[in-house]
């Protein structure tokens, strides 16, 4: 489990290529701004949704992140977030009003399943290529660099380290039930389940007592050992000049 939580969380594509090189405040700018344009485009402004869907094509071509790779990552949260928008023709009001079956679906609604699909998207998507050409330290250390508050940042490394500690917890407790031959039928079954959960949450308490303690006893003092500073080139201003020409369309398309 552990090593499958890896592989949909680890670097992909070419870590020689160019946008690997840029600098990690490059990316965490360029493309959470690709999102922003996105998210922040009104649906008469859909040409911005391709520019930033074409923007996002280029990224994962350069850095040849395949496109299994970024469906592998964002069928983890795009189908839920998608799933839930194909209720909004159904239930949201206004416009003209199309019988389908039974049900009755409003051109508003459809509108604005449209919108949330093409915006939930290109984030999900952003945030993939993001974490596929940059190793998530790199991002911590651009966050802290770009004055996100230092507990927040303390928070998700914490959180991303021990999070794959917890997964491999949880797979010894899965093979332990299994080997006791485990097989629950019905609900009624279920019992073992929540005394597992019962541990895993006692063992990772634990874990984290001792962890603690240990951090506190090698001289940490709230924050992350400094490493070697970040430095911006060429490159990463191409990349924020071009990345940057989305919001100008944005501002363009509205106005006419």
């Amino acid at each position: 489990m552990s090593a499958g939580a890896h592989a949909l969380a680890g670097v992909a594509g070419d870590p020689a290529s160019r946008v690997h090189a840029l600098d990690p405040r490059a990316k965490v700018v360029g493309l959470l701004g690709v999102t922003v344009v996105a998210v922040s485009a009104p649906l008469a402004a859909w040409p911005v949704w391709v520019l930033c869907a074409l923007a996002l094509v280029a990224v994962a071509a350069v850095a040849r992140v395949p496109a299994r790779v970024v469906w592998r990552r964002a069928r983890i949260v795009l189908p839920l977030v998608l799933l839930v928008a194909l209720l909004l023709p159904f239930t949201r009001s206004g416009g003209a009003s199309h019988a389908v079956g039974p049900l009755h679906v409003s051109e508003e609604g459809l509108a604005t399943l449209a919108a949330v699909a093409a915006k939930a998207t290109i984030g999900t998507v952003s945030a993939v290529l993001l974490n596929a050409t940059t190793p998530f330290p790199a991002v911590l250390r651009a966050l802290e660099a770009l004055r996100v508050p230092r507990l927040l940042v303390l928070i998700a490394a914490f959180t991303y380290r021990y999070l794959f500690v917890v997964a491999a917890e949880a797979g010894r407790l899965r093979a332990g039930l299994a080997s006791r031959a485990y097989d629950p039928r019905h609900a009624l079954h279920g019992g073992a389940v929540g005394r597992a959960v019962s541990v895993l949450f006692l063992r990772t308490h634990a874990r984290a007592e001792r962890v603690h303690q240990a951090m506190l006893a090698r001289g940490f003092a709230g924050t992350m050992p400094r490493a070697e500073p970040l430095h911006a080139g060429a490159a990463d201003v191409a990349f924020l000049a071009a990345l940057g020409l989305l919001p100008a369309a944005r501002v363009l398309f509205e106005v006419v």
